[in-house]
């Protein structure tokens, strides 16, 4: 097998983000769980109270050789927004924050891709994505892997994730793992 990368991306309901980037071509697993907080081996229930410190984030396992660290990272800026503090439209709170855990190299990586949206003006306000030392990743519960695939037609899904789907696809046609119905 080729040489494989991942990263954890937060990006406000790991529904929205596992959805954008499974597909993607290059893009191995993109998996929903938590990082970032205080409490080993969290529950969905627990992490929602927003007591333990984690996030809901996506281990996002990806072949280099066939998407970039850059272009996993630019989606990333650009199908959520990263100007909004602890929250994503009415999903409030720190575990809805934007934020990536990565080595030194990949946090590098990431203040690069930012320093480039930031310059294109792509956001009005300021970016406040948290870029986090690497951290231990806990899968969420079975119930929650592939939730938008397995249920479109739920009042959230197609209310917040599909429109985010949708954006992803339309910017980043190219790079789906198979062409999207126009």
């Amino acid at each position: 097998m080729a040489e494989t990368s991942s990263i954890l991306l937060g990006a406000g309901c790991f529904w929205c983000v596992e959805a954008v980037y499974t597909s993607l071509r290059g893009v191995i697993s993109a998996n929903p769980g938590y990082a970032g907080g205080d409490v080993p081996n969290p529950s969905y229930e627990a992490v929602c109270t927003g007591q333990t410190g984690h996030a809901e984030v996506v281990n996002v396992l990806f072949d280099p050789a066939e998407i970039s660290l850059h272009d996993i990272l630019r989606v990333f800026f650009t199908t959520h927004d990263p100007t909004q503090l602890n929250r994503q439209g009415n999903d409030v709170g720190t575990q809805y924050r934007s934020v990536i855990f990565g080595t030194e190299e990949q946090k590098q990586t990431a203040y690069e891709v930012l320093n480039e949206i930031t310059q294109q003006g792509l956001w009005p306000n300021d970016i406040v994505t948290s870029i986090e030392n690497a951290a231990t990743f806990w899968p969420a519960e079975a119930k929650h892997l592939d939730y938008f695939a397995r249920n479109p037609q739920t009042a959230y899904c197609a209310a917040v994730v599909a429109p985010k789907v949708a954006k992803a696809r339309k910017l980043y046609r190219d790079r789906l793992k198979s062409p999207d119905p126009a």
